[in-house]
């Protein structure tokens, strides 16, 4: 096990132990406030009841989230409910899921989307993961055997993504989304996935794994403050230029004014 220290310690502080854990897919669970806090500070809806499950809506209703641990084996759940030529969608996760990778697909819930058509694939190809076919099935595996993206189609023609990590322990987790699954958040999530950035957990929180490297870092309780700080006013951010951008956007249908000259368009 390595051991790093962090310089800067502010006085009357006292460090607490954490770890970074790598390959991030088994990682544990971790923090559920790094999915939620976000969401609230874009602007979501808090619908939990007393004692309940966590649920988010979001601001025009159409995404909602829940997080239930009561229920066994305790589950991630987003719904998205059918607008325009969207389909009604959903992504279920397993409880063991990152909250770092679930974030990869809830951050992109309240940014625009890229002009590039999404890729579920390349973030995966970029990071070397190994791809094959079989049949109708689409496969990609990382280069340690650990983790996995599926996107299945059954003979009937009905078809689904489902991706997971797994240790030689039998620990780990399982992914499902829906086909109708906006491609862009697969695509994020994805990339999450194989992002090979190590995450970080408290003592006490790191999986029994003989999968996973930890290496041990002194954090002071003022830094995990301001990198949880930064992220909320990154949300708040991205939502206030996403906003601004929608209420400048001109109109696309003329809209007929009276005046002296004749008809004018109004944008």
């Amino acid at each position: 096990m390595k051991k790093k220290q962090w310089q800067g310690w502010g006085p009357g502080e006292q460090a607490e132990q954490h770890y970074l854990v790598q390959p991030r897919a088994l990682a544990g669970g971790g923090d559920i406030r790094h999915v939620s806090e976000f969401l609230r500070a874009s602007g979501w809806r808090d619908k939990s009841k007393t004692g309940g499950p966590l649920v988010l809506e979001s601001p025009d209703r159409s995404v909602r989230l829940s997080y239930d641990p009561y229920t066994l084996p305790g589950r991630w759940a987003i719904r998205g409910a059918a607008r325009g030529p969207q389909a009604e969608w959903e992504a279920v996760l397993g409880r063991y899921t990152p909250v770092e990778i679930i974030a990869g697909l809830t951050d992109q819930l309240i940014r625009p989307r890229s002009a590039h058509a999404p890729n579920v694939w390349a973030p995966l190809a970029e990071q070397n993961w190994h791809a094959r076919r079989e049949g109708r099935h689409h496969i990609a595996a990382s280069p340690d055997g650990l983790a996995w993206v599926h996107f299945r189609q059954n003979a009937d023609g009905r078809a689904l993504w489902w991706a997971g990590a797994r240790d030689g322990q039998g620990i780990g987790w399982i992914a499902q989304f829906t086909s109708t699954t906006p491609m862009h958040l697969v695509q994020a999530f994805s990339a999450a996935l194989a992002s090979p950035e190590p995450v970080m957990r408290p003592r006490g929180r790191v999986p029994h794994s003989a999968q996973i490297t930890v290496t041990s870092v002194s954090v002071l309780p003022s830094q995990l403050s301001a990198w949880q700080q930064a992220r909320i006013t990154a949300a708040r951010a991205a939502t206030w230029a996403h906003n601004s951008v929608r209420s400048t956007r001109p109109r696309t249908t003329a809209r007929p004014h009276s005046s002296a000259g004749g008809a004018r368009t109004r944008r």
